[in-house]
């Protein structure tokens, strides 16, 4: 599949009041600071530095949009929880995280990015739920499948996928390794639907 091959970073925003018009569809990226939502985009898109990863978790600080077509787009929100950064700008990235998922219209599906041997910690949590009372549905990638067993990776998959219940809203759960590419085509697959395009497209 190649659709995403096509993404162009077009803007960076502080918060939506900096963002072009809410119109056509768009799937949003985030993640805590360390959870490999950058190498995600990038393996997605088949681009090295489409989304720049860095050894520093926290450097995606702003809204970044990386336009797939004139209707299409796809939004890497500030990464949060581990970034070593004033309180007040985590702050400031949580509320614009909020105001992002409660406002936007065009926002269609939500990618919650973990690291599969810690997922849902609070930060996480609150995000699903933001995303659950809004009505937009989340796809819980649970990242760095490529750290564990097998056997491993199918108990904690389990494991998330009935803590997922709790939400009470459509949150699907995947696992995903950007350095494999385990879960990659499953990943597709979901933003294709999200953006109403044929897989064949």
């Amino acid at each position: 599949m190649t659709y995403f091959t096509k993404a162009t970073f077009s803007t960076s925003a502080p918060d939506i009041r900096h963002l072009k018009h809410d119109e056509g569809v768009e799937v949003a990226f985030a993640g805590r600071s360390n959870a490999g939502k950058s190498s995600a985009l990038n393996a997605l898109t088949r681009q090295k530095n489409l989304a720049r990863t860095s050894k520093t978790p926290g450097r995606t600080q702003m809204i970044n949009v990386f336009e797939l077509d004139e209707e299409r787009r796809l939004i890497d929100l500030p990464g949060y929880g581990f970034a070593q950064v004033p309180l007040a700008m985590k702050k400031k990235w949580q509320q614009s995280l909020g105001e992002y998922l409660q406002k936007r219209k065009s926002l269609k599906g939500l990618v919650v990015l973990m690291d599969i041997r810690h997922p849902f910690k609070d930060l996480d949590q609150d995000l699903i739920y933001w995303a659950v009372d809004a009505g937009i549905p989340v796809l819980a990638v649970l990242t760095k499948s490529d750290k564990l067993k097998s056997g491993k990776r199918k108990e904690q998959l389990m494991m998330a996928e009935e803590a997922a219940l709790a939400f009470m809203g459509d949150v699907t759960v995947q696992t995903f390794s950007a350095l494999s590419k385990q879960g990659l085509p499953e990943l597709e697959r979901m933003i294709m639907k999200w953006f109403s395009l044929d897989k064949s497209e």
